[in-house]
């Protein structure tokens, strides 16, 4: 079925949850492939006595080439990425193996609806962190608290084919530590020819809040949103609202942006700032 990616790094608790998860309140048999940063923590040692497979660098490599280097073990015809703080919703994957047939083809990226305590799609406190973590109240509550499917997606998890994902050549390394990678992600499927960008209300995941790329020791945070510029001439803000058309509810697959007066006043702002890097 999938292949689900999940870099860490030093992050043991939450990956034990998000484990935990995956066995409990998935239908199908799925691959979990791993990169770990350091695992000084245990991490490395416990992945290896439960018999997962993984990549390791003895440092933080950064999230995408941490991605990059695991997805190359994948044998399933779809990759699916998570962050290691995330608790999977039950049937998360009946949701969207019944999504991918109903498309038919490999031109897609799906992804999830984020339940968060402060921000996500749906806000709802379900546990700050893993120590108050509620899930049973999570369990009985997540098919009551909706957001509805929404257009232009970018957050994770997210899935693709396998094909698209090397076709396009996984994520861009040059956004280590991961900063605005995502939109980047996508600008390269759009550029295939991609225009859904789906975003599933009853795919369902319980977010902690990117504990990882908080530790401020261990991630420097790179000028995500610069190198975006660079590369594409336009921000992820003008990608987001003119291109994917982000958390707007679901209608079918995008077209090509609305060439309006707003269009051309916000793409002005962008070639502006562009000048000015």
């Amino acid at each position: 079925m999938i292949s689900i990616i999940i870099p860490s790094f030093n992050n043991l608790d939450y990956l034990k949850l998000c484990i935990k998860s995956l066995k409990l309140n998935s239908k199908y048999d799925h691959e979990i492939i791993f990169h770990i940063n350091d695992g000084s923590d245990g991490s490395l040692n416990f992945i290896k006595d439960e018999g997962f497979k993984y990549t390791y660098s003895n440092t933080n490599i950064g999230l995408c080439s941490a991605i990059n280097m695991a997805a190359k073990l994948a044998t399933n015809q779809y990759i699916l990425y998570s962050h290691d703080d995330m608790y999977f919703c039950p049937d998360w994957d009946v949701v969207l193996m019944k999504e991918v047939q109903k498309i038919g083809h490999d031109n897609f990226y799906l992804s999830g609806t984020m339940i968060e305590s402060n921000s996500g799609h749906i806000i709802y406190n379900f546990g700050k962190t893993f120590l108050d973590f509620n899930e049973h109240e999570l369990l009985k509550t997540y098919k009551q608290i909706n957001f509805y499917d929404h257009q232009g997606t970018h957050f994770a998890p997210h899935l693709v084919s396998k094909n698209m994902w090397f076709k396009v050549g996984g994520f861009s390394e040059e956004f280590n530590p991961g900063i605005a990678s995502d939109p980047d992600f996508n600008m390269k499927l759009w550029k295939e020819g991609v225009r859904i960008f789906k975003g599933l209300n009853d795919f369902k995941v319980y977010h902690f809040g990117s504990i990882t790329s908080r530790k401020k020791k261990s991630l420097t945070q790179n000028k995500g949103d610069k190198t975006f510029l660079k590369k594409w001439g336009i921000t992820t803000k003008f990608f987001k609202k003119h291109y994917l058309k982000s958390k707007t509810k679901y209608n079918g697959p995008l077209n090509e942006p609305k060439k309006d007066i707003f269009f051309f006043i916000d793409l002005a702002i962008c070639k502006l700032r562009l000048i000015l890097l």
